[in-house]
């Protein structure tokens, strides 16, 4: 009997250290001092060096909540899940690395929104196989434009606002810009930021991606922005060189600078849905030196290369959204510069507002190597100007181009929704005549290609990488 009771014994003690060892307590965070990886829930006591303020982090399974403010490094693994709930912000000094292949998810009720803040680096440095994916935490099917906020990345880049400080678009209270434009806010390399973008207050908008003073020392390429709620890229000042960059059926405008912008860039591309534009106007770029037209230095002065915008009207008799506007839009004394590009299938092609007609002038707005195809006007002024802007565009020491057809540029699939093919088949007109002898250009950012537009007739850089239906994919 003896042996018997000790033996009962014996198993209810098991059983009680197995279910104990089963919902540990600890903490859970990799990053953390006092890390625990035999844990199976987190305490909430995790210690992080120098005590300094931490995600609060909400674990089920595989996917972790995080909210709140850290200004220490965190990672993201690419076994885990995670939501952003909220204004999620990376404090100066803190560096937020994020493994290849992670899947981030943007919590709909609180319009989660990851910022990165002045001092602070983001390190997301996906790859063709394995991007880094920021969408919806709605189901497949039920994804939306704006279903969270979106990837706002603050530099201490020089702008052209007062005291060279802003606060950037959106209502979070991030401030940016400042002195040095070789400022580092991290790597943002192989990434698809899907269904962000919303109208947090009027003019306080937050895009698919804002970079706001960011400077030189930051990687953006290869990035992917899809179903934005709002402009999928804007450049708040700021010298970041960015390349390879796609616009895929977005709401409002496709690449949008403002604040003394001056980056350099190459091989973008843009594609519309003809159903979708906002009621502001929708443009393919929009540029303006500052809010206010002002003459504030530096000038908003982007250097583009090797673009391709492809607008709503696919075949010249596609039903378009009237709120559809231009593929180039310049107002408020831009001097934006576009070179070896393409824009096709808008309403309008090229639009220049009065107070920025001097520009063209002085020659510091320049489009050069350029052509317009398929658009219903391929040149728009203001209403109260004479400016003869077909005649500017149309100089021969330009080298620019209109053609009258989308299909005149011999282009493979390119207005396919589900699946397109920007390449250009043999004989396009697109395969040669890049020029790169333009001072602006000889930057040894920019790779000296034959040909105009995003793709030659090979290489496709989007393969592999992308999703052109991320509303019905399986995260």
């Amino acid at each position: 009997m003896k042996n018997t009771t000790l033996f009962l014994v014996s198993i209810l003690l098991g059983i009680a250290l197995f279910t104990s060892s089963c919902s540990k307590e600890g903490c859970t965070d990799p990053d953390a001092l006092n890390y625990d990886p035999d844990a199976k829930t987190s305490s909430g006591d995790c210690i992080y060096p120098d005590n300094k303020q931490q995600f609060t982090l909400t674990r089920s399974g595989n996917t972790v909540t995080v909210e709140g403010i850290s200004e220490a490094d965190f990672r993201f693994y690419e076994d885990t899940t995670y939501v952003l709930k909220g204004f999620v912000y990376v404090r100066s000094g803190g560096i937020l690395t994020i493994d290849a292949g992670t899947v981030i998810k943007g919590d709909k009720d609180s319009k989660g929104s990851l910022i990165i803040e002045r001092g602070s680096k983001i390190i997301a440095e996906g790859t063709a196989a394995k991007p880094i994916v920021f969408t919806s935490g709605e189901a497949p099917g039920d994804r939306d434009y704006g279903d969270w906020g979106g990837l706002i990345v603050c530099g201490n880049a020089p702008t052209n606002l007062p005291g060279n400080e802003g606060l950037v678009e959106g209502g979070t209270g991030a401030l940016f810009g400042g002195t040095d434009a070789e400022d580092n806010s991290g790597i943002i390399k192989y990434v698809r930021i899907e269904f962000a973008g919303i109208p947090f207050q009027p003019n306080q908008e937050i895009n698919g991606l804002t970079l706001a003073g960011v400077g030189r020392g930051t990687v953006v390429e290869y990035v992917q922005i899809s179903y934005s709620g709002d402009d999928s890229y804007e450049w708040f000042g700021g010298e970041v060189n960015c390349s390879h960059l796609i616009s895929f059926r977005g709401w409002d405008d496709d690449f949008d600078t403002d604040n003394g912008y001056k980056g350099l860039l190459q091989f973008l591309v843009a594609l519309r849905d003809p159903n979708i534009a906002d009621a502001s106007a929708s443009n393919g770029f929009e540029s303006d030196n500052d809010a206010a037209g002002s003459s504030s230095t530096p000038f908003t002065s982007p250097v583009f290369s090797n673009v391709s915008l492809y607008g709503p009207n696919f075949t010249g008799t596609t039903t378009v959204s009237s709120q559809f506007r231009t593929g180039v839009h310049l107002r408020r004394l831009s001097s934006l510069k576009l070179y070896n590009s393409v824009i096709t299938g808008f309403p309008e092609g090229l639009y220049v507002a009065k107070n920025t007609e001097g520009n063209l002038d002085d020659n510091t707005l320049q489009i050069e190597n350029t052509i317009i195809a398929g658009c219903a006007e391929n040149f728009a002024i203001d209403l109260t100007s004479s400016y003869d802007l077909a005649a500017w565009f149309n100089t021969a020491s330009r080298n620019n181009s209109v053609l009258a057809n989308n299909s005149d540029l011999m282009l493979t699939d390119p207005f396919n929704l589900t699946a397109p093919n920007f390449q250009p088949m043999p004989g396009s007109p697109l395969l040669s005549g890049a020029s790169f002898s333009n001072s602006n250009l000889s930057n040894s950012f920019f790779q000296q290609v034959t040909y105009k537009g995003a793709f030659d007739g090979t290489n496709n850089w989007t393969q592999g990488w992308t999703n052109w239906d991320p509303q019905n994919t399986v995260y």
